[in-house]
């Protein structure tokens, strides 16, 4: 196993557990950095249609941490 792929599970796990979290602003960052691994991993393995999915995930989760904030 490469580190790319060490990436990619931590990122999976990472988003794993935000799902179990109940509070929402950890779960948002939690969110982000699982995201970030597997953009990371999406980009190693050259899988456009990944990358642009991990991308669009890491900003709606950047926007709702930042919308949370201002309530």
């Amino acid at each position: 196993m490469n580190i790319y792929q060490v990436l990619g599970a931590t990122g999976l796990l990472v988003i794993s557990t935000a799902i179990l979290v109940k509070n929402e602003k950890t779960q948002n960052l939690l969110f982000i950095a699982g995201g970030i691994l597997l953009e990371v991993y999406s980009i190693y393995r050259n899988d456009v249609i990944f990358m642009v999915l991990q991308i669009v995930f890491i900003i709606a989760a950047v926007y709702d941490y930042f919308n949370i904030r201002k309530k």
